[in-house]
């Protein structure tokens, strides 16, 4: 009971602000920027040009990946913000008096995003689908929407979102202040990373490396991505399964090292 309640309240705090619906708009429109725009692209090149070409039958999925290629910064940064706003505020106060298991809130606070996550998710793909399909139907190029493929790559992506939101908490929780967090999440997803992926093509060994960054995993549960496809990494990736066992992992641990350090103390 202590839990239902926790998740209840943890709902009504996020979908009590505008945060939500403002990362989700921004997210939408990128990412269906992104997927038309490139869309667009592909579709010319695949027509118009005799140079090589991607396949017809791998472009659809590469477009709608966008959905989380580019929109995962947006889950996971609420995840953070979701939780590190809390400790801004000071709300954890009352919610500690009226749950003082401390344990339950942040596992409610870990369910309640993840499935955040998974409707941010919902409207990225969307946004990737809708824009890149119609894009795609006006070029002569099959959609693929009736593929089985497709919606099984959707499910996967669903499920990336889901725990990109939780590794926001865990990070929240680790790192409980709004400003260096939002830092770190932009630092490292916009830059960091992308700069290890590069380097970790250099070598076979660095290869096998930088297959278990968190946006290499998540590019391989996913299945399907732009960054694989245009760096030709795709030789050496997890398996769909391996790349969300990661992403669990990485949520799991920083949001267990963060319960033992800052959920724990004094926020009064």
């Amino acid at each position: 009971m202590s839990l239902l309640r926790s998740v209840r309240s943890e709902t009504t705090k996020i979908t009590s602000t505008r945060l939500w619906w403002v990362l989700a708009l921004i997210m939408v429109g990128y990412v269906a920027l992104c997927a038309g725009g490139l869309g667009a692209i592909f579709g010319g090149l695949g027509t118009n040009t005799n140079g090589p070409v991607l396949p017809d039958a791998q472009i659809p999925l590469l477009i709608y990946s966008f959905a989380t290629s580019v929109g995962y910064v947006f889950p996971v940064l609420f995840g953070a913000l979701a939780v590190t706003s809390e400790f801004r505020f000071q709300s954890l106060t009352p919610t500690f008096l009226a749950i003082p298991r401390r344990g339950v809130v942040l596992t409610g606070k870990l369910i309640t995003l993840f499935l955040a996550g998974a409707g941010f998710g919902v409207l990225a793909l969307l946004a990737s689908m809708g824009a890149g399909a119609a894009v795609l139907a006006g070029f002569g190029i099959d959609p693929l929407l009736g593929d089985p493929d497709t919606w099984a790559f959707v499910g996967r992506s669903l499920l990336a979102m889901a725990l990109w939101a939780a590794i926001g908490v865990g990070l929240g929780t680790l790192v409980p202040s709004q400003v260096a967090a939002i830092v770190i999440v932009l630092a490292f997803t916009q830059f960091v990373e992308p700069l290890l992926r590069l380097g970790s093509t250099i070598t076979d060994w660095s290869a096998q490396i930088g297959q278990f960054l968190p946006g290499s995993a998540s590019d391989a549960l996913v299945g399907s991505s732009i960054y694989t496809a245009m760096s030709g990494t795709g030789g050496v990736a997890l398996e769909w399964w391996q790349g969300g066992l990661v992403l669990a992992a990485i949520a799991a641990v920083t949001t267990l090292i963060g319960f033992a350090t800052s959920w724990r103390r004094d926020v009064s």
